[in-house]
This record gives structure tokens, sequence and C-alpha cells, in this order.
């Protein structure tokens, strides 16, 4: 359950992330941050 909670949350901050950024660039650097998040919570 906590890891479904988690993914959920970082699909929905990988979304806003890649709504918010504005060069290809800041896009990976989001999804890397977004992934390193996740590790961390699991």
């Amino acid at each position: 359950m906590i890891r479904r909670i988690a993914l959920a949350a970082a699909v929905g901050s990988l979304a806003l992330a890649a709504a918010a950024c504005n060069t290809v660039q800041g896009a990976g650097e989001d999804i890397e941050s977004v992934g390193e998040a996740a590790d961390r919570a699991i």
C-alpha cells in the first residue's frame, strides 16, 4: 500500500515537474530528482 502511494506521488510530481520545466535539460534533471526521491522513499 505504501509503495502504491509513493508511486502515485512520484508520478504526480513528475507530471508537475514536466509541466513546470522550460527546457529539455531541465526536464531531465527533474525526472532524475523524482527517481532519486522514489528510491529514497522505498
